[in-house]
C-alpha cells in the first residue's frame, strides 16, 4: 500500500462533528500502553501522524485521519488509564458507543492488544462492544518483535481464548519496529473498502 496522503483532519466528541464526505471509516481502540500510535504511524509510514500524549488519559476525543482520500482511520484515545475519573470514563464510553451505533460509514473495528500479555477486562469489554453491534473486527497483537518465536502460537491462543474470539474475525500479529504484518493489514482494509464502495455505487445506481 503506497501512502500519498496521511493527514489529521479533526477531533470530535459528538456525531454532528463527524466528517461528512462519506468515506469509509475504521476505528482503532486499545489500552494506553499498547503501542497504538506506533501502530498507526507504522501502518501509514509516517513518523509523527499519531502523537503519544505526555499525559495518558488527557485526550478524550475521536481523532480522524484521512488516508489517500479513500478512508478515515478513527483513533480512540487509549483506555485503562487509572487516573481518569469515573465521570470522564462514563462520558468517554457514551461517546464511543454513540459512534458505533450511529456511524453508517464505520466498516471495521480494530482492537489492539499487547501480544506479550493476556487481554485485560477493558480489552474484553471493547471487543464485546464490537460484537454486540455486529461490527466486523480485526484484533492486532502489537509488539510481536518482543516475543520469542517459540511463544507465538501460545500467545495467540491465549489472546483468542481470553477474548472469546469470533472465528469470522481476523487476528494479525504486528511489529511497529519491523512492520511485520503491515501488508496483511492493508490487504484486509483494502478489501473492505472495495466492498463498501461497491455497495455505495449500487445504491446510487438504484436511485437513478
Amino acid at each position: 500500500m503506497h501512502i500519498t496522503k496521511a493527514e489529521y483532519i479533526k477531533s470530535c466528541v459528538k456525531a454532528e462533528h463527524y466528517p461528512t464526505d462519506g468515506l469509509p471509516e475504521m476505528i482503532f481502540a486499545g489500552r494506553s500502553n499498547v503501542g497504538k500510535s506506533s501502530f498507526i504511524n507504522s501502518l501509514t509510514n509516517r513518523k509523527h501522524l499519531a502523537r503519544v500524549s505526555s499525559r495518558p488519559g488527557k485526550t478524550q476525543t475521536l481523532n480522524f485521519y484521512n488516508i489517500n482520500d479513500m478512508m478515515y482511520l478513527v483513533d480512540v484515545p487509549g483506555y485503562g488509564y487509572a487516573k481518569v475519573n469515573r465521570s470522564l470514563k462514563e462520558s468517554f464510553g457514551r461517546m464511543i458507543e454513540e459512534y458505533l451505533v450511529e456511524r453508517d460509514e464505520l466498516i471495521l473495528g480494530v482492537l489492539l492488544v499487547d501480544y506479550r500479555h493476556k487481554p485485560t477486562a477493558e480489552d474484553i469489554a471493547m471487543y464485546q462492544l464490537y460484537k454486540y453491534y455486529e461490527i466486523p473486527s480485526v484484533v492486532i497483537g502489537t509488539k510481536k518483535d518482543k516475543v520469542n518465536r517459540s511463544q507465538y502460537k501460545k500467545q495467540e491462543k491465549l489472546i483468542k481464548e481470553t477474548l472469546g474470539f469470533d472465528q469470522d474475525d481476523v487476528f494479525v500479529a504486528y511489529s511497529s519496529e519491523t512492520h511485520e504484518g503491515r501488508d496483511e493489514v492493508w490487504e484486509i482494509f483494502l478489501d473492505l473498502i472495495q466492498q463498501y464502495n461497491d455497495i455505495i455505487q449500487e445504491m446510487e445506481h438504484e436511485e437513478e
